[in-house]
């Protein structure tokens, strides 16, 4: 396996008001969507960079992304493009003995989860379709189980 880039990051997030605003306006990220409760960011490099998701509460340190409080959700890392890439590290994961936490398809994406030694959780996705280039929602499919 070989990461081919850092995807994106999604954070769970206390106050989605004045997160997004603060990374619209702060640090420049351009908004694709903004609807409680999301908003998703992208500097045009990709579907997305950054998804925030309000869930409340008063943010905590780092704790297992399912826990649903402010904080890391997961990391995403390109593993490759189209359905072959994420079958081929589903299996190589699959034989390394390494926990799989889950497998969506996102229409756009074919991901595998898992976690790292710390408990975080990491997406492994392969692009299987450039949709989100002409239309940046697209990413906001309604996501499938993938089967492998």
């Amino acid at each position: 396996m070989e990461i081919k880039e850092l995807g994106h990051v999604v954070l769970y997030v206390s106050n989605l008001t004045r997160m997004a605003d603060f990374y619209e306006k702060t640090l420049g990220f351009h908004q694709i969507k903004r609807e409680w409760p999301i908003a998703l960011f992208s500097s045009g490099r990709t579907h997305h960079e950054l998804l925030l998701i309000e869930v409340g509460g008063q943010p905590k340190g780092p704790e297992h992304a399912h826990m649903m409080r402010p904080g890391l959700y997961h990391i995403g890392f390109k593993i490759g493009d189209g359905p072959d890439a994420a079958k081929a590290v589903y299996a190589e994961l699959k034989k390394n003995r390494i926990t799989i936490v889950g497998a969506t398809d996102h229409v756009v994406t074919h991901s595998i989860y898992i976690l790292d030694p710390d408990g975080n959780e990491l997406e492994l996705y392969a692009d299987v379709s450039d949709a989100w280039k002409k239309d940046p929602q697209a990413v906001l499919a309604p996501p499938k189980p993938l089967q492998f």
